[in-house]
């Protein structure tokens, strides 16, 4: 190659002597290349960053949980529900899970719940994540209107829970851990029992008539923590309560509607009528932080440290 007339200075190069293209755009091809390959690893990470481990996202994947059983499923889901908008799983009868329900009346207060399960066990540290054969928890509904979720096979009814006069439907219903009701040949697995409501009040020895003036919950308790729900706001205001280990902690709520009290990690719930103070009494017999919210509203109540 020769430069202008005259000069020693070789002529500029105007294109690539292997394939004809001009160096500033063979240049530009590789920075937009490099760019693009950038871009797809930079989209693919995050695709699998959303959905944890390349399935669905699940509610709960906590370490050690493998994907299957944080999104595995059951059976066959169904377009009927429970009656309260939960989803009917069918398995077959072979091996399904089955459950059935006793009471007997508590010597102080109320009755004393068992569910003998079989094919069954309980998982409450998976609630919310796939449904696997035979694991999940229960509800406990008091004339078709939901009391608690269970999860494990006894649950104590206090007497203020059941309206006074006639006889009263219990029944104990089994649900996956997706909240999908299991069901065999089109219907729930479930148990009922009749309940005389009178059955369930104090047979304790030298125990007096006449009801105690003094709440329950203040002579139950070591500390007592009312709360008020209204509009969609706690007062007070949401915080933390110190609690020693082995107390036992009344938490006495009043909602202006219905809703179900829930106290996470101890697994405690307790039903909340609409415009009535409900009392939920539990031992604090671990140590950790507990946060207590409603579930149909999603409202932090407050949190129990217990140390």
């Amino acid at each position: 190659m020769t430069g202008h007339p005259g000069s020693d200075r070789p002529a500029r190069r105007t294109s690539c002597d292997a394939c004809g293209t001009p160096p500033g755009r063979s240049r530009r091809s590789r920075r937009t290349g490099r760019a693009a390959a950038l871009l797809a690893l930079a989209l693919l990470l995050a695709g699998g960053a959303a959905t944890g481990c390349g399935g669905r996202a699940t509610t709960h994947h906590k370490p050690g949980t493998t994907h299957e059983q944080a999104s595995g499923t059951a059976g066959t889901l169904l377009t009927a529900d429970d009656g309260a908008g939960h989803r009917l799983r069918e398995v077959p009868a072979e091996g399904a899970p089955e459950v059935r329900l006793a009471a007997r009346p508590d010597s102080e207060d109320g009755w004393n719940l068992q569910l003998t399960v079989t094919n069954f066990h309980f998982t409450p540290d998976s609630a919310g994540g796939g449904a696997l054969p035979g694991a999940g928890h229960a509800h406990l509904e008091l004339d078709g209107r939901k009391l608690a979720r269970l999860y494990g096979p006894w649950f104590h009814l206090p007497a203020t829970q059941v309206p006074e006069g006639g006889t009263h439907t219990l029944t104990v219903r089994l649900y996956a851990d997706d909240h999908t009701a299991w069901a065999v040949a089109g219907k729930p697995v479930e148990a009922t029992l009749q309940l005389a409501a009178g059955s369930g009040r104090s047979t304790h020895p030298h125990s007096p008539a006449a009801p105690s003036p003094t709440p329950p919950a203040a002579v139950q308790a070591d500390r007592t923590v009312t709360i008020t729900v209204r509009d969609g706001k706690v007062s007070p205001a949401p915080g933390r309560v110190e609690v020693t280990r082995g107390e036992r902690v009344a938490l006495r709520v009043t909602s202006d509607r219905a809703d179900t009290l829930h106290v996470h990690g101890i697994d405690k719930e307790l039903a909340l009528p609409a415009g009535q103070e409900a009392t939920l009494i539990l031992t604090a017999d671990r140590t950790g932080l507990f946060e207590v919210e409603t579930h149909e509203t999603n409202l932090v109540l407050t949190q129990l440290v217990v140390r």
